[in-house]
This record gives C-alpha cells, structure tokens and sequence, in this order.
C-alpha cells in the first residue's frame, strides 16, 4: 500500500498536479485497492490536520503581512534603512538588505517581502549604476531571509508537525536570520569596495529622526510580538491577531493609506493566501498518517541510525537534500512532508528539536532563490525583467555567502540559537 502511494505521488508530482492533490489523491488511490481502511477515515483526517490552535495564527499572520505590503510600511522602513546605511558604499544595497529584514519580520513571507521591497528599490538601484545581475541576486537572497524571520509561516508550520514551542521557534529564528543577513552583508561590502559603489550623502540627525518617526509605528511591530510572547502577554497565536489589528490601525489611521477599496482587496488575498496553505497543511496530514500507519519514519530512523552514527555527516545530509528539495518546492509543502520523516532520526541522535527546525527553515529560505527553480528566482524576474543568464552571476554570489552562514547555523548552535538561550 505505501510503496503504491509513493510511487502515485511521485507521478502526480510530475505531471504538474497541484501538491495538495498529489498527496490526497494517491494516499486515497491506496487505501481504496490496497487496504480495508475505511475512505471517510481519510476525510475526518484531513479535516483533523487543520484543526490546531497553533494553525490559527496563519491567517492572521498573512492577514497582516497583506495589510503592511499596501498600508505603506514598506516604504517608509526603507527610507528609515537608508537614513542609517545609505552614506555607506554601496548604501542602496545595504538598504535593501536591511529594509528586507526587518520587513520580513513584519511579513513573514519571502515572496511578498521581494514584491514590496523590490518594487521600490530596484529603480534606484538601477539609476545608481548598480550591475543588474548584481541587483537582481540581492533581492531575491534578502528576501529569502524572512522566511527564516518570525513570523515566519513556515516556522509555525515546522511548529505544528513536529510539536516543538513555536515561541521558542521564534526566538531561534531571531539569530539565524541575523546570521544569514550579515553574511549577505559582508559580500555586499567587498563587492562595494572593489566596485566603487554609490554612497548617498549621510543623513542629519535631524533626518533620522524624521525617518525614525515616520517608521516607528511599523518598527513596533516585531517588538510587540516578539515581546508580548516572551513576557507571556500572548500565545503566538494571539500575537499574529494582535499583529493584523495593530497593522489595519496604523495603516487606515495613522498613515491614512488604507482605504475599503484596499482593505477589501487585502481580505480577498488573505483568504486565497490561507486557503492555499492550509490545504497543502491538510493535505500532508493524510499522507503523514499514512507514512506512519505504514511505520514509513520509524524505518527512515532506523536506517539512519544503523548507517549515519555521526551527527556531523547527519546534518550535512540533511542540508544537501533540503536545498535540493527547496529548488523545486515552496517552503511550506517541504517541511510538511519532510519534518514529520526527519525529525524521529534527528532527535534519536541528540539534534536540538528547536535547533533542527531553524536548520531545516534556513536550507529552505536558500532553496528559495536556488536556480534554476527557486520561487523568488522567479518574483524577481517579474519586477527587473532578467533573464535567467542575466541573473545568475548575482546569485550564485549571494549563495556562497549564505551557504558560509548556514554551515555556521548548522555546526555552531549557540551562534544560532543565542537569543533564545539569553531568555531560557
């Protein structure tokens, strides 16, 4: 019955059908020809895969990340980024990367932070000489680093398969975004250097000041939600709600960009947005019940545990797989189907749970922007009309650096887990 249900899957993935159907389909196939399970048992379990407390903080999540990218957020944090960076060399770069972060931990979403960020600084980019391929590679790469970022979706997710605190998840990704991001700053700066690139001139305090103003509203919004889950104040579920109010007031009354006609289209996003994940969230728990009825992760342990006794060569396995597997797989569907197999090994061989899943969201936010399927390889073309060819110097770049960053995330675990240590 599994080997059947494997194999449809694999053909239903490539054929082109839609993920959420692929895995349905063929765990259905299979309980029909090849067992006496009861069908209907597969509908209470797609409807049971949902129904998760830790999974209401999605929609709201997204719900917010919408409202930040038309409320007019993104604007004014990117102008606040280059009133800190933009006299440096190469200030427009380290705007974006800078803006790309901190609007990640608004957002939580790599696609949508390359949308809002890269719509706005790619002109600018491109009217201060910056190489195009050079450009493109640094949107896409800054992006990716949101997922990694609360709130970061894919972490909730990583969260409600495996049972690991998702306030402790947060916390963990804090530091590994930091460290991807710096390890992309560090290579715009040689890159600056040996190019000679454009500083603005630096701002007055009196500049910053303004800019901090006009942000800080926006800026708030990570420190509420990172610090209302720490003192305890909230869940991070009642954060992502506490989060949507908060953005839809600063958006409609404070910066007054907000109006029905907006909002409106903003709910209409949402709704397909959340839709589409917790379908795929649905979904992968059909097949999930299936692999383990069919003792599918405890082989998978097993044979790791016979064959791979060194953590070291287990996590670097596991990193070349997940960046392989997040060429060709949004991060959401991946750590679906591949935490709940992963993390029975994983733990069976000393690997932190926590530390594990801020591991397996970093490959994923690489996979991201890998060639040549990468999801943000492909948002990117649609804002600097490049191709391919013309992309590909600027990211495999920016891939070196992040690669040097994840080995770190990977073997140093106090380096990526520092904030949550400093709270324990």
């Amino acid at each position: 019955m599994i080997t059947f249900m494997l194999i449809a899957l694999i053909v239903f993935l490539f054929t082109s059908m839609p993920i959420f159907v692929a895995m349905t389909l063929s765990a259905f196939l299979a309980v029909l020809f090849f067992s006496d399970i009861q069908p209907m048992i597969l509908i209470q379990r797609l409807f049971g895969g949902i129904d998760q407390f830790a999974l209401m903080a999605l929609p709201f999540f997204i719900f917010a990340a919408n409202i930040m990218e038309r409320g007019g957020l993104s604007e004014r944090i990117l102008r606040w980024a280059r009133a800190i960076v933009g006299h440096l060399a190469g200030g427009v770069a380290y705007t974006a990367q800078l803006s790309s972060m901190f609007f990640g931990a608004l957002s939580g979403s790599s696609p949508a932070t390359v949308m809002a960020i890269g719509k706005i600084i790619y002109p600018e980019m491109l009217r201060k000489n910056y190489q195009p391929s050079f450009s493109g590679g640094l949107l896409a790469s800054a992006g990716a680093v949101s997922l990694v970022i609360p709130p970061s979706i894919t972490l909730i997710i990583y969260g409600s398969v495996t049972g690991v605190s998702v306030g402790q998840l947060f916390l963990a990704g804090i530091g590994a975004g930091i460290i991807l991001g710096i390890s992309s700053i560090v290579y715009i700066a040689i890159y600056a250097r040996k190019h000679d690139l454009h500083r603005d001139k630096k701002a007055t305090a009196r500049e910053f000041l303004v800019a901090t103003r006009k942000a800080g509203w926006a800026l708030l919004i990570p420190v509420i939600i990172m610090g209302g889950i720490y003192t305890g104040t909230f869940t991070p579920t009642e954060a992502a709600g506490v989060s949507a109010v908060y953005a839809l007031l600063i958006s409609v009354f404070i910066y007054k960009e907000m109006d029905l006609k907006k909002l409106y289209r903003v709910c209409v996003d949402s709704a397909v947005t959340s839709a589409q994940v917790l379908v795929l969230v649905a979904a992968a728990q059909v097949l999930g019940w299936m692999l383990t009825r069919g003792q599918v992760p405890q082989l998978i342990a097993s044979l790791i545990s016979e064959n791979i006794t060194s953590v070291i060569l287990f996590l670097l396995v596991l990193n070349v797989v997940l960046l392989v597997l997040g060429m060709f797989m949004e991060g959401v569907a991946a750590i679906i189907i591949v935490a709940p197999l992963i993390f029975p090994a994983a733990t069976a061989l000393g690997v932190d749970p926590v530390h594990l899943g801020v591991i397996m969201i970093a490959n994923l936010a690489i996979g991201m922007y890998t060639p040549p399927f990468g999801i943000n390889i492909f948002v990117t073309q649609n804002i600097t009309k490049q191709n391919m060819i013309q992309m590909m110097p600027g990211l495999v770049r920016f891939l070196a650096a992040n690669i040097v960053a994840l080995i770190i995330i990977t073997y140093v675990p106090d380096a990526a887990l520092f904030v949550l240590r400093l709270v324990e």
